[in-house]
């Protein structure tokens, strides 16, 4: 069984940014402090924390931080006011994997759930991979579009944030030849090489793939490139829509979208605080989700 006053050490060292610090908030010494670290790291036979400023956490340990927030949040349902734990002082820590636009879009209307406390720890991934975080345990919830829950995870269906390709009319207009824009032609906005939004998407309505490519991995980096003129591509309809009514951006092809599904994903020993935090989310995703 492992001591959990190692995996405070290595949650202090992690959140802190420092041993020094964690030093302090342990009310420890900086030496102790490197002692419970080591101890971790031999118990378990690897790594635990990269030793660079600041510290970071490694794949293993990170697992680590996931299953001691899932302990601290059980306690603290129980009741339990654990000496090593000191839950009934914390703030309630929820590292979570989701994508770009349901974060600039809907998801954090979702998540202020009236009357908790939590420290969300996002970790941003397009929706097409970010499951894989979960299949590492590095997280306690992912938010993707994938249907298919991991081992010992369950999942449940939000619905689908709907995409529409767009660009602005200075842009239309400099890739106008004949009346007909050349979007074959036109840079088009991507936002990682895991995003194939756009190129779904123009293999159906146009028969082609786009070549001339801007990476954007910023949502609201990629809405101001759209309106810069300096790229066309897809974006939410959520975020898009005063856009569009103000004319700012322009439809490519209207009538015709994307909705791409997007399921939340969590473990079978989900905590009350955490299907407290679901059963809001899903609920709340109805309004903003087709």
């Amino acid at each position: 069984m492992i001591d959990y006053n190692l995996l405070r050490a290595l949650e202090a060292v992690v959140s802190n940014r420092g041993f020094e610090r964690a030093a302090q908030k342990l009310f420890i010494t900086q030496s102790a402090v490197s002692r419970r670290i080591k101890q971790l790291e031999e118990y378990i036979g690897e790594p635990v924390i990269v030793r660079t400023q600041p510290p970071v956490a490694t794949s293993a340990g990170q697992r680590l931080l996931t299953h001691l927030q899932h302990v601290i949040q059980l306690e603290a349902a129980l009741g339990v006011a654990s000496e090593t734990l000191n839950t009934a002082e914390r703030i309630l820590s929820v590292r979570m994997a989701t994508n770009a636009d349901s974060l600039a879009t809907w998801l954090p209307r979702a998540l202020a759930l009236p009357g908790y406390q939590f420290s969300f720890d996002f970790l941003v991934e397009d929706q097409s991979v970010s499951l894989k975080r979960m299949k590492q345990g590095e997280v306690m919830v992912c938010i993707c579009s994938s249907p298919d829950a991991v081992n010992g995870g369950k999942v449940v269906y939000l619905g689908s944030l709907r995409y529409r390709a767009v660009a602005s009319p200075d842009f239309i207009e400099q890739y106008t030849t004949n009346q007909t824009t050349d979007l074959q032609q036109a840079p088009c906005l991507v936002f990682d090489h895991n995003d194939r939004t756009q190129h779904e998407f123009l293999l159906q309505h146009a028969k082609f793939e786009p070549e001339y490519i801007h990476w954007c991995p910023s949502s609201e980096g990629f809405n101001q490139a759209m309106l810069a003129g300096l790229g066309y591509g897809m974006l939410p309809e959520l975020q898009i829509a005063d856009s569009i009514g103000t004319g700012k951006l322009v439809d490519l092809f209207p009538g015709e979208c994307m909705d791409i599904p997007l399921y939340w994903h969590y473990w079978q020993t989900e905590s009350p605080y955490l299907q407290a935090l679901r059963e809001y989310a899903v609920n709340a995703a109805k309004a903003y989700l087709v």
